[in-house]
Formats: C-alpha cells, sequence, structure tokens
C-alpha cells in the first residue's frame, strides 16, 4: 500500500469494500467545486462553454491517469459519471 497515492484528506483505504458509506471528503468537494463554477459563470466571469470545457477536460484528465492511480473499473465509471452529470447540468445553461 505504500504506493498508493494519498493526501491529507484521505481516509484509510478499506480495500475497495462495497456497501460504505459515500466518502463527506468528496462530497463536499464536489459540491464546493460545481457551486464556485455556477458561480463564476453567474457572475460572468467565465463562460457557460468555457465551464463545460473545464469540466469535460477534467473528465479526460480522470481517465487518462485512473490507472496511475489504481482506480478499478467502477471507481473510474463512478468519478466520470458524476463529471458528466456536472457538464450536462451546466450545458443545460447553453440553450436557456
Amino acid at each position: 500500500m505504500a504506493d498508493r497515492i494519498s493526501n491529507d484528506n484521505d481516509l484509510p483505504f478499506d480495500g475497495g469494500r462495497e456497501g460504505r458509506e459515500p466518502d463527506a471528503h468528496g462530497q463536499a468537494a464536489m459540491l464546493l467545486v460545481e457551486s464556485l463554477i455556477h458561480a463564476l459563470v453567474a457572475k460572468s466571469l467565465l463562460s457557460v462553454g468555457e465551464a463545460v470545457d473545464v469540466v469535460d477536460t477534467a473528465a479526460e484528465v480522470k481517465e487518462a491517469i485512473a490507472p496511475d492511480l489504481g482506480d478499478s473499473p467502477d471507481t473510474l465509471e463512478k468519478s466520470l459519471s458524476l463529471l458528466r452529470a456536472i457538464s450536462t447540468s451546466l450545458s443545460a445553461d447553453l440553450s436557456g
């Protein structure tokens, strides 16, 4: 496990147990980032198109680095699904 990439916000690795509670750090971080993106768009500091590009780039980077992080296919898909949901939420503002 010494090779595992970590930071101070990580909870102890649980071996990928299913049925565990969602990660509070991750949930708070996702909510904060999505709120920040929406606030930047609302203040016209970032266009909706630029915001969508940022989220889409994050998804591309996640997909590229997932093997290096040791992500399982399920973990990668969950991460990409969250990013797609944010992109879809922002994209709805493009047509409005």
